[in-house]
């Protein structure tokens, strides 16, 4: 095709026609828009051509060369990109909402504030990319490699993480001192209460939260009065590493040895400081957890009135005093 004829509107056959021809075009059309939703391109080469703003949706762009080209702005929602060549593009601000770039090869290109949904990313390459500002929610992995994910800006200093659902998680960690003074707080005032959630226990539970309060602490309470499954048992673990101490009243005890079987043995910065009503007997397995030197010996109350009388003096200030020996 000559290069005279170019500013004719034919995209399909410019993009056919090579890169050459291709930007040349767009360089000469700079103000039209360029609709090209649900076209098959699958196969094509189009390394190096500037596709910024072009509408792809629901196009077929599977396994097509698009090594180094630009993409940005590009509204990709739903386009087949499936074993796609994307090394080195310029994804930056793109729409891949709902998008397929399964087995695609985006190693080391630019996705800085891209939007990716929903998308599927089984079995691709992502190493190597800038993902500064990428908004990321359920996306789909499989066997993807994510090395040396880029979550700085240009002309800061590179920080990498392999993990693109953590990385912005670092990056606010690293850059917000707001968010790193409320993960400090929260791991210095946080206190997980664990115990049975009947009438009478709850009672006590209760009483312990509230004082807790009057101690500028932040009490969890979290009780199941039936075994509890893993997925609880996870949840209840990841509560514990926010936690400074944690009291667990071994007062007929029933899903405590199951929480504590999922905390005590991973956790040694984390002090345990047991109750039990006098009238009560420990679970036998119990003995196993005092071997180690955070779990603090059990304190034995009368009733409420005397738990109340004497949480500070020998449950409170006891953990704390463990968890400022276990913390340097």
């Amino acid at each position: 095709m000559p290069l005279e004829k170019i500013s004719d509107y034919r995209p399909m056959s410019n993009l056919k026609a090579g890169t050459t021809v291709w930007n040349n075009w767009r360089k000469q059309n700079k103000e039209i828009y360029q609709d090209l939703h649900g076209v098959d391109l699958q196969g094509e080469c189009l390394d190096g051509a500037n596709l910024s703003y072009v509408d792809f949706h629901m196009a077929n762009l599977k396994g097509a060369r698009l090594h180094k080209a630009n993409l940005n702005g590009a509204l990709l929602r739903g386009t087949d990109l499936t074993g796609t060549d994307l090394r080195e593009a310029d994804l930056g601000g793109a729409n891949l909402y709902g998008a397929n770039l399964s087995s695609a090869d985006l190693s080391s290109a630019d996705l800085t504030c891209a939007l990716f949904v929903g998308t599927n990313l089984k079995h691709a390459n992502l190493s190597n990319c800038r993902i500064y500002g990428m908004a990321a929610w359920n996306l789909e992995f499989d066997d993807t490699l994510q090395e040396d994910l880029i979550i700085t800006p240009p002309f800061q200093p590179t920080i990498t993480v392999d993990n693109i659902e953590i990385a912005q998680f670092i990056y606010l960690l690293l850059n917000n001192e707001k968010i790193r003074h409320v993960i400090d707080s929260i791991t210095s005032k946080v206190v997980l209460i664990l115990g049975r959630f009947t009438p009478e226990r709850k009672i006590v539970l209760d009483t312990i939260r509230e004082e807790l309060r009057h101690h500028n602490y932040l009490p969890i309470l979290f009780d199941f009065d039936k075994p509890i499954n893993r997925d609880l048992t996870e949840t209840i673990s990841t509560l514990a590493h926010m936690a400074f101490f944690i009291i667990a009243d071994l007062t007929n005890a029933r899903s405590i040895p199951q929480e504590l079987e999922a905390i005590v043995p991973h956790l040694p910065s984390v002090p345990v400081q047991p109750l039990l009503e006098i009238a009560s007997t420990e679970y036998v397995m119990f003995e196993h957890f005092q071997r180690y030197p955070w779990v603090l010996a059990p304190y034995r109350y009368e009733n409420i009135a005397h738990l109340l009388s004497t949480i500070s003096e020998h449950i409170i200030q006891p953990a704390e005093k463990k968890a400022k020996e276990l913390r340097p």
